[in-house]
């Protein structure tokens, strides 16, 4: 059975929440967080999960491999799943690298890379109304909003050329109403 994997990407305030949550109802998918994975395996204190409480704990980041694994136990305990949104991973070229070896291990892949595209003072206006209603910090100044844009510039968004060379890459404008972005994504799936 061919799995639908889709790795949605977007930056900060471009609707991948919003989206996410539509097209796992209507394809039937899981959904991998990196940090709700995280937060599961420290819960069950799985080897992978107390590695990673250690690590966290001393102030350091959790490893690719670390993570990467934490993918593969959720992928090797949903042998049913009709495929996953991955959210917030990969971020880099390695991690993209080592997610595709541990898909192929389990005779899968990514099927489309997503990519949200909306222009920055649209995102800027985004987040800064979601600050003022959700009460996250991180939305509530421009200057930090702007930053976080320029960091997903700067080190995220290459990985848009990782998957256009596998053909995967789909650009979605993520600008107008929210139906008009999910038809456009739906599109871009073909049912």
């Amino acid at each position: 059975m061919n799995k639908l994997n889709i790795v949605l990407f977007g930056p900060p305030g471009a609707g991948k929440g919003t989206q996410s949550k539509f097209l796992m109802e209507r394809y039937g998918l899981g959904h991998l967080s990196t940090g709700d994975l995280l937060r599961a395996e420290i819960k069950a204190e799985t080897p992978l999960g107390l590695q990673a409480q250690e690590l966290m704990s001393a102030g350091e980041l959790v490893p690719d491999e670390v993570v990467v694994g934490m993918i593969r136990n959720r992928l090797e305990d949903s042998p049913g799943a009709k495929g996953f949104i991955f959210d917030g991973f990969p971020r880099t070229r390695a991690q993209a690298e080592a997610l595709d070896a541990t898909l192929d291990a389990i005779g899968s892949g990514i099927t489309l890379m997503l990519a949200l595209e909306v222009e920055e003072e649209e995102l800027v206006k985004r987040l800064l109304g979601r600050g003022a209603t959700s009460g996250r910090p991180d939305d509530q100044s421009e200057e930090v909003v702007r930053k976080r844009i320029r960091e997903y510039e700067t080190k995220t968004a290459p990985l848009k050329d990782y998957y256009k060379a596998q053909g995967k890459l789909r650009r979605i404008q993520g600008m107008g109403s929210i139906a008009e972005i999910t038809a456009r994504l739906t599109d871009a799936i073909g049912d």
